[in-house]
């Protein structure tokens, strides 16, 4: 878990140690994981989850130093990437940029809070592995999110991305989901209220664009290299020897997300050449 995570958790929780291989922080529990990614590089993975406000956070840092925070508020079914990417000195940058997407999320994306907050490991050194590769999916962000307004749509919005003001992302097609949510549903008057359109309907590609103060649509991919993603079941039997199933254990998955999206002109977007 990185210092600038820590401090966010710590602004609302005391730390206290815990002798499972894992951190309490108030309500929180941490797994550190090691994963070996695609590249065959071994990243560094903390997953803390929070039972009573249901919701779980994911965080790793790429090798060229890309930090990757993911959250997900079970209570408001929504999903939300940051991405801190930092400059690239040969080109003369010297400062990061951070971009959010908000997505809507499904009961398939991740197990339930509770459940990460019960994991432990058996052995925290070892390199992990998905058993699953879930493939990659295409998100065409067309919406602009107001921060001051967006709590609305999770009331960790304005939190973690505090410093995308004016880059971060959402779908019209959430919107009009999380208003037909059956747990959670919300107005969509106050959802459309923390959102606004792309003046341009209709972008190039930064890839294909040659002017580098144009504005165009920028690709980026996160990939989350492990997260359990489902719950294992057995069959046994109990003590009046009827037949059940229990729980024993996790499914674990690799999953990309490709973030289609708008930016001022093309050196917001120099990876995507």
């Amino acid at each position: 878990m990185t210092e600038r995570f820590c401090r966010r958790l710590l602004r609302f929780w005391g730390v206290i140690t815990l002798g499972l291989g894992g951190i309490f922080y108030g309500g929180w529990c941490q797994l550190i994981i090691n994963v070996k990614n695609e590249g065959g590089d071994i990243l560094q993975e903390s997953i803390v989850a929070n039972a009573s406000d249901d919701i779980i956070i994911l965080e790793f840092q790429r090798p060229e130093g890309t930090l990757v925070t993911q959250l997900i508020d079970f209570k408001a079914e929504a999903q939300i990437f940051r991405v801190l990417i930092l400059g690239e000195e040969e080109r003369g940058e010297t400062q990061y940029q951070v971009v959010c997407f908000v997505v809507k999320s499904n009961k398939i994306d991740f197990i339930s809070a509770d459940a990460v907050s019960k994991l432990r490991q058996r052995n925290p050194s070892a390199i992990r592995q998905p058993e699953e590769d879930r493939g990659k999916e295409l998100f065409e962000m067309d919406l602009s999110v107001e921060l001051n307004k967006s709590s609305i749509i999770s009331s960790h919005l304005p939190e973690l991305c505090e410093e995308a003001s004016t880059t971060t992302f959402a779908r019209e097609v959430d919107l009009r989901a999380w208003t037909d949510s059956k747990n959670y549903a919300r107005d969509i008057v106050s959802l459309t209220a923390a959102v606004k359109r792309f003046p341009p309907p209709q972008l190039s590609r930064c890839r294909s664009t040659s002017s580098w103060s144009q504005p165009c649509q920028c690709q980026l991919e996160v990939c989350v290299g492990w997260y359990p993603c489902s719950l294992k079941y057995c069959r046994g039997k109990d003590s009046s020897g009827r037949t059940v199933n229990y729980r024993c254990g996790i499914k674990t998955c690799r999953k990309s997300r490709v973030f289609y999206y708008y930016v001022q002109h093309k050196h917001l977007c120099l990876w995507d050449e």
